[in-house]
């Protein structure tokens, strides 16, 4: 067995996703946004794969929730710098503030 204990792993998973809360609520770049979104699905990856070891019952299934939750957060960083390179294209800014209409 581990001998690092589950609350260990509970309490740098919290902190991973305060921080991404943190910053996609407060922070006016997009691209630091994009990357708050990626500090809390990896906290999630990070209680998943906890549980999936420390649970009442121990398996695999919290583990294939993780992997498909990673290629969950590509696609999304993929198509949200996509989205974002079209409209710094149009805008010339990625200040969240003035990107409200997705006309000129």
């Amino acid at each position: 067995m581990s001998s690092v204990p589950a609350s260990a792993f509970l309490a740098l998973a919290l902190i991973l996703f305060c921080i991404g809360l943190y910053g996609a609520l407060t922070k006016k770049n997009t691209v630091i946004v994009l990357i708050s979104i990626e500090l809390m699905l990896n906290a999630v990856n990070i209680n998943l794969v906890t549980f999936s070891k420390y649970g009442i019952t121990p398996s695999i299934t919290g583990q294939i929730f993780a992997l498909f939750s990673i290629s969950v957060a590509a696609a999304e960083a993929a198509i949200g710098l996509a989205i974002l390179i079209a409209l710094y294209r149009n805008k010339k800014t990625v200040n969240i503030d003035e990107m409200d209409t997705m006309k000129h």
